[in-house]
């Protein structure tokens, strides 16, 4: 795998602490949710859960997202920038695979190839699929081409909470506050031929974003949130 999959050791000694406490602080807060899960999980079921899988997932769901797959050795994209190095540590203090590093404006290319040797040698990951930069809840074709290169579908998983502190951010990232109720939703996994280019990728593009918008708009539903 090519250097822009390991942590990068930018941070200082106390930066890093500081990462392990935010980590420490998401464990417990994440403990008191009620959370409920819809679909068919690929990660649990006996005759999937040893391949490796590609899960879509809306940047305002990061927290969310990072609690519930914690300790299972997941291995993430995450942004070449100074703030990617604190979200990397963080992730290394949950469990997670050292970060392939790179995205659509800094070193895209080599994190695409590091996410794809880490998916085919059997490392399920997670891309953010509006990230990092949005706009917000409109895919990009970056978690398509990861499919089509590597030879696993992706799996759409949308998160909904109430009550939450949403954070004034491009993405409104959202924190379940505790006791919070957390909802999940597996949608159906999506296959990506090998060589899709153009229209065809676009169309699967717009296939992963419409999914993960119409199970987010449930879930909110479901909770009672407005659009």
């Amino acid at each position: 795998m090519s250097s822009s999959s390991t942590d990068r050791p930018d941070l200082l000694a106390w930066q890093r602490a500081v990462a392990a406490l935010a980590a420490l602080l998401l464990r417990m807060l994440g403990a008191t949710w009620r959370v409920r899960i819809e679909g068919r999980n690929p990660l649990v079921e006996p005759e999937r859960r040893d391949a490796a899988q590609i899960g879509a997932i809306w940047h305002c769901n990061i927290l969310i997202a990072a609690w519930i797959f914690r300790d299972a050795g997941h291995c993430i994209g995450v942004s070449a920038s100074h703030d990617g190095d604190w979200i990397s540590a963080v992730l290394l203090a949950l469990g997670y695979a050292p970060p392939v590093r790179g995205s659509s404006s800094r070193g895209g290319a080599a994190a695409l190839r590091g996410l794809v040797g880490a998916v085919r040698a059997g490392a399920t990951t997670a891309v953010l699929a509006d990230g990092p930069r949005g706009p917000a809840r409109r895919a990009k074709p970056g978690v398509v081409a990861l499919a089509g290169h590597s030879g696993r579908p992706i799996t759409p998983v949308a998160f909904s909470c109430r009550p939450a502190f949403r954070f004034r951010s491009w993405d409104g990232t959202r924190l379940p506050l505790p006791f919070a109720r957390v909802h999940v939703v597996f949608g159906d996994p999506i296959s990506v031929p090998e060589g899709l280019r153009g229209a065809d990728r676009e169309t699967i593009r717009g296939q992963v974003e419409s999914e993960l918008e119409t199970m987010t708009l449930h879930l909110d539903n479901e909770l009672g949130l407005r659009p």
